[in-house]
């Protein structure tokens, strides 16, 4: 049995999965909460769903690593016998740059790049630099990777990911688009192309990865050719407190009326704006559905806009794709929220789409389930993601011997 250890560090947290790769089963799942701050804790599940709070002093991601280790062996709730039994780590990276389109074991370079990309993920790649450090410190004979968020949108083409800017804002500074949630589009792409039965070159895959933070992709031969996030997450559709695309000169309009700072104009777009910005309510699309259904009227424009946005999105990756052969959908929003589905999906006709609306009401939670009726040209997938599952599988073929 070859076990890999996933993880997914930020700035005081640590979840992790211990994953069976041969089973492709995960025996053991937690996440380290408030590392470097009092009160700290480690949450951990077991295959049987038991939650069990250890509350410990983790000053640092180092101590919340050993932390993790020692549970994963203790004899009344740990899931293995001994450490040895991991056979490798894999970690979930923002940012790669143009450097990384593939997982790569990480070495002293590989270090170095992360933390040169640092301006182009100054809140993640931080975070993924000690929680890697802090496995290597632990377990300095066990090979790390590092996959990559940013690796998905490497085989955009040029036309694709250039913004009309002077080109040297390309050429100095790597301003470009990126794209994000990569490991999630990866995944559920690549089992909605199993799901079609054709020639994977053939395949024209729109996935819609929407959650709290929302990305969409077009997927042509299972290839990213675009995808809405850009430079950094915020482009695109409009999120949980993110504003996605706007007319760039609201930028200086409002900073020039309201005094506010570079940063304090940053934290307005990323942290206070999206559907909680528009609602009042609420960054959580089960507040806004409760509040829309009160009677809330900004809560439901926030829903309309976010639905509309996503159709828009749609409409424009099958003109990209030249036409379309699937739509997934997945990610918290789109893997359990009904309503937001229709108001995506909904008077797609000119395309191919027929979605059985009453079955998208009540499909299960949690399951793969097709929301197109026999007589659509279109499949329409829920398609839960896993990218642990994938993060694992990369770490796994870079690592273990055939």
């Amino acid at each position: 049995m070859a076990n890999i250890l996933v993880i997914n560090a930020g700035s005081s947290s640590l979840k992790y999965q211990l994953i069976d790769i041969d089973q492709k089963a995960v025996i053991a799942k937690g996440i380290c909460e408030r590392i470097g701050i009092p009160g700290s804790f480690l949450n951990y599940k077991t295959p049987e769903g038991d939650s069990i709070k250890i509350e410990r002093d983790m000053k640092d991601h180092k101590d919340a690593i050993k932390l993790v280790l020692e549970a994963l062996v203790d004899p009344k709730i740990g899931v293995i016998s001994e450490l040895s039994s991991i056979a490798a780590v894999g970690h979930r990276v923002l940012h790669g740059g143009e450097k990384y389109s593939q997982p790569v074991i990480i070495d002293d370079s590989v270090l170095q790049a992360i933390e040169e990309f640092i301006p182009l993920g100054p809140l993640h790649n931080p975070a993924n630099l000690m929680g890697i450090r802090g496995c290597m410190e632990v377990m300095p004979d066990v090979p790390m990777v590092a996959v990559f968020d940013t690796a998905w949108g490497q085989t955009l083409p040029k036309e694709a990911f250039l913004y009309a800017l002077p080109y040297e804002a390309y050429e100095k500074l790597r301003v470009r688009r990126y794209g994000f949630h990569g490991t999630s589009h990866r995944y559920v792409a690549g089992r909605a192309i199993e799901k079609l039965n054709m020639p994977v070159q053939d395949t024209k895959v729109i996935t819609c990865h929407l959650g709290n933070g929302s990305s969409i992709s077009a997927v042509k031969g299972g290839k990213c050719i675009d995808t809405s996030m850009g430079l950094t997450p915020l482009e695109g559709l409009p999120m949980g407190t993110r504003c996605g695309n706007i007319d760039p000169a609201i930028i200086p309009f409002i900073m020039k009326h309201t005094g506010m700072s570079t940063e304090e104009m940053d934290a307005y777009m990323n942290k206070k704006s999206g559907m909680l910005g528009v609602s009042g309510v609420s960054s959580d699309f089960r507040d806004l559905n409760r509040a829309a259904d009160a009677g809330n009227e900004r809560a439901r424009i926030a829903l309309l806009m976010f639905g509309y946005k996503v159709k828009q999105y749609i409409g424009a990756y099958a003109a990209s794709l030249g036409g379309v052969d699937a739509i997934v959908l997945t990610a918290g929003v789109g893997e359990n929220d009904w309503l937001v589905r229709e108001l995506a999906l909904k008077d797609l006709d000119f395309l191919g789409v027929d979605v059985d609306f009453v079955y998208n009401k009540v499909c299960p939670r949690g399951e793969e389930a097709e929301l197109s009726t026999p007589k659509s040209r279109v499949k329409v997938f829920i398609i839960p993601t896993d990218e642990e599952m994938t993060i694992a599988t990369d770490t796994a073929a870079l690592t273990l011997k055939k």
